[in-house]
């Protein structure tokens, strides 16, 4: 404790019966003790651990927040089953209001707000579901249930994003080798996400799952219905995080008297994340709220046993894997444009909003809602890029007007 620590300054019985105090006792050196100042704890150390994690938490998700982007990124543009404009258009059953369908009201945005109503929806209510599931224990049906969505987007989706690349580059390769590959590639995810594997190797799925989902979503959902779900998702994020009776808060809440891990396949989390059945572990966040608290777990132990605390080096950060999705889904769009001014304002745009939502929680010390600062901020780059500034610049270049 910093402070000021007063060094005692003995009176003797003699001296209080003359009336005299004694002088204070002389030193080795042959001086009176005086009054020892404490010097305060070393504060600049502790701030300097502070910025040193907290710049290393920020960076444990910029880089795969990048590096999902970047992948659908490369994915739409090598790829040709997601060029929307040779390629037909077919799209989910979830937006039934499109030009493709005899069901429209004859306006695109009309369309586009039926049809996000109708997505946010299903999200409310698929969400409310998994949160019943999980406050009953029903442990073994939310498995089940994210083992199969793994399973199609890790054997279904990765064989036809791998024929789709062999016949982009003319390579020569029969279907049992491409089976061969799938196979082994889809196999090698299972067991790292849903039992246990190297944390690279468990991360880097979790990333392309996320990039699947993100591919998916750009290339069957109408493009007007895209944006307006994109905003529309970022609204419900925030009563879903932020409200008392919001499903993913009482998810967290349910965790946390549990002293229980969100499933690992719902997460990106820097930290080891291993269960087959709940372990123990320090609440982690949920399906979209940030949370930069340390995580360990071990499989097989009771929830209760109290877990011993970690070292700094093993604090981690977690994301959930919507936010990933979502984002991707934003810089997938604007690759689309065939604009990389675009592309690039989007993208810094979503690492801008993710860095402010970092700062937030580091000054609030609450779960926070990840998509809406970078959803909206992304949003406002796009429209600003697309139908501004590379407008601004054609012309420029048109006019051999150069800066």
């Amino acid at each position: 404790m910093s402070g000021i620590r007063m060094s005692s300054v003995a009176v003797t019985a003699e001296n209080c019966e003359n009336g005299e105090p004694q002088a204070p006792e002389e030193s080795h050196q042959g001086q009176a003790n005086i009054p020892e100042i404490v010097e305060p704890e070393d504060d600049d150390a502790e701030e300097q651990e502070m910025l040193k994690y907290g710049a290393k938490h920020v960076m444990m998700l910029i880089v795969p927040v990048s590096l999902c982007m970047i992948i659908v990124i490369f994915a739409i543009r090598i790829i040709t089953m997601y060029d929307q404009v040779s390629q037909p258009q077919v799209y989910l059953v979830y937006t039934p209001f499109n030009d493709q369908t005899k069901k429209t009201t004859g306006s695109p945005i009309s369309d586009a707000v039926l049809n996000m109503l109708i997505v946010l929806g299903l999200v409310i209510f698929m969400t409310c579901v998994l949160v019943l599931l999980y406050k009953y224990r029903c442990y073994k049906v939310i498995e089940g249930w994210l083992f199969l969505s793994s399973l199609i987007l890790l054997f279904m989706f990765t064989g036809l994003n791998l024929h789709e690349i062999v016949m982009r580059f003319n390579f020569a390769m029969d279907y049992i080798t491409i089976s061969l590959i799938v196979w082994n590639f889809g196999v090698m995810g299972i067991i790292s996400v849903h039992w246990k594997g190297p944390l690279i190797v468990q991360q880097g799925y979790l990333l392309i799952i996320s990039a699947m989902m993100a591919l998916v979503f750009i290339k069957y959902l109408p493009e007007w219905t895209l944006w307006f779900i994109l905003g529309g998702i970022a609204v419900y994020d925030l009563f879903a995080v932020l409200c008392p009776k919001g499903p993913l808060r009482i998810l967290v809440e349910t965790a946390e008297e549990r002293n229980e891990p969100i499933f690992p396949s719902l997460i990106y989390s820097s930290t080891m994340m291993w269960t087959i059945t709940m372990a123990e572990g320090d609440p982690v966040s949920s399906y979209n709220p940030l949370n930069s608290s340390s995580s360990s777990s071990a499989q097989g132990s009771p929830p209760a046993r109290p877990q011993p605390e970690m070292e700094p080096e093993e604090q981690g950060v977690k994301l959930g894997l919507g936010d990933f999705i979502f984002y991707s889904v934003l810089v997938g769009k604007a690759a689309t444009a065939d604009d990389w001014n675009t592309v690039m304002a989007c993208f810094v745009a979503i690492l801008i909003g993710l860095c402010l939502t970092l700062l937030i929680l580091a000054i609030v010390k609450k779960a926070l809602p990840a998509l809406p600062i970078s959803i909206f901020v992304g949003i406002i780059f796009y429209v600003c890029t697309r139908w501004c500034i590379k407008p601004m610049c054609d012309q420029m270049a048109l006019s051999q007007v150069y800066v």
